[in-house]
């Protein structure tokens, strides 16, 4: 067999992967998913919460420059930025374009691919589960409504209002909490649930709300991971990680 030019491990492709710092969920749950000849390389960049304001969006870009191009490096057929909160730029194309700018390397961010999913699917109106404190979740609502999605419902736990460093504590919440916390996130009318954040553990999860909700539920890191292997000219089913895999 003809191996690609990177390798005997990525004859098919190659995803590089910028991650938030105590980030330990996003990188665990796509080497599940991963289909045979992809491979995963990750970096780990500092915490961008506040992307709206000209300080902070001046922040963001600038550590994105530098973990592009060390990234590209690597040869990624696709770079994505694993999260959820740090992407929330409008116009919805701007960081990813600013992403592929930089290195030359498509790029895709995990905010912009939740919408993207949700245009997938078809759907339109959503309730969000989150692990956010209410000024995040608020900042969320707004970035999904200005491109389109409307939130009917939001349910957050709270985590990160005392702070940043409350934020490792997101991957610490159970499943069996995630998964009550997301069934309690359904409202009249929505016709998908979004678990938000790519730190918020929620694989194993998801076939099973689908099947006790009766509609899509659409995780970050799996709308992430949709995104890049479709970037990447990847269209594989990827069976029990919910209905949003099966689709091209």
């Amino acid at each position: 067999m003809t191996q690609r030019r990177f390798g005997n491990y990525s004859q098919r492709a190659r995803l590089g992967l910028i991650v938030p710092p105590t980030n330990t969920v996003n990188e665990a749950e796509w080497m599940r998913l991963l289909p045979e000849g992809v491979t995963l390389h990750v970096t780990r960049m500092p915490l961008h919460a506040d992307s709206s304001s000209e300080d902070g969006r001046a922040a963001l870009y600038a550590d994105i420059r530098s973990h592009v191009l060390s990234l590209a490096q690597a040869a990624p057929d696709v770079i994505a930025y694993g999260c959820t909160a740090g992407s929330m730029v409008n116009p919805i194309n701007t960081l990813t374009d600013y992403m592929q700018q930089c290195c030359g390397v498509p790029a895709v961010a995990t905010a912009p691919a939740l919408v993207q999913a949700v245009q997938a699917l078809g759907l339109r109106r959503v309730a969000l589960a989150t692990p956010y404190h209410d000024a995040l979740n608020a900042h969320e609502q707004h970035f999904l409504e200005d491109n389109g999605i409307a939130v009917l419902g939001m349910r957050g736990l709270g985590i990160g209002a005392g702070g940043a460093a409350e934020y490792i504590r997101i991957a610490q919440v159970p499943l069996q909490q995630v998964y009550n916390h997301v069934l309690a996130a359904d409202v009249a009318g929505a016709d998908a649930i979004l678990i938000s954040c790519t730190d918020f553990a929620s694989l194993p999860l998801l076939s099973g709300l689908e099947q006790a909700l009766g509609k899509p539920v659409v995780s970050s890191n799996q709308a992430t991971l949709w995104a890049a292997l479709r970037r990447a000219g990847i269209s594989d089913a990827i069976p029990d990680a919910g209905r949003l895999l099966q689709i091209a």
